[in-house]
């Protein structure tokens, strides 16, 4: 099912999926079959929001920070596992005009 949702202090509107229902104050089995009404709490899939603010502020939101060298090889020595390949589906940075890098350093001001 898909629904139009809008961002809360962004002012923005972006097509998502609906994922469930949360909660209803007027029936619990209006939550256990996932029906929809006004007044229901439902949770969205928040990909476009995410793609809208990477593409907006330059951030990527939702990425787990790399561990430095020397954590990893802690971990290596503390779980006796051998070396992980290296991912090869990093993405590599996009090289980006300086208008557009000054456009985005003035929306870092605000955010």
């Amino acid at each position: 099912m898909r629904a139009t949702s809008a961002g809360d202090a962004e002012a923005i509107t972006r097509k998502s999926r609906i994922l469930d229902v949360v909660y209803n104050a007027s029936n619990n089995e209006l939550v256990r079959t996932k029906t929809l009404v006004k007044s229901a709490i439902i949770r969205v899939d928040s990909t476009p929001f995410r793609q809208w603010y990477e593409q907006h502020y330059g951030v990527v939101l939702g990425k787990k920070k790399k561990k430095t060298q020397k954590e990893d090889e802690e971990a290596e020595a503390a779980v006796g596992a051998e070396a992980k390949p290296a991912e090869a589906t990093e993405k590599t940075d996009v090289k980006k005009s300086n208008h557009v890098m000054r456009k985005l350093q003035k929306r870092q001001e605000t955010r």
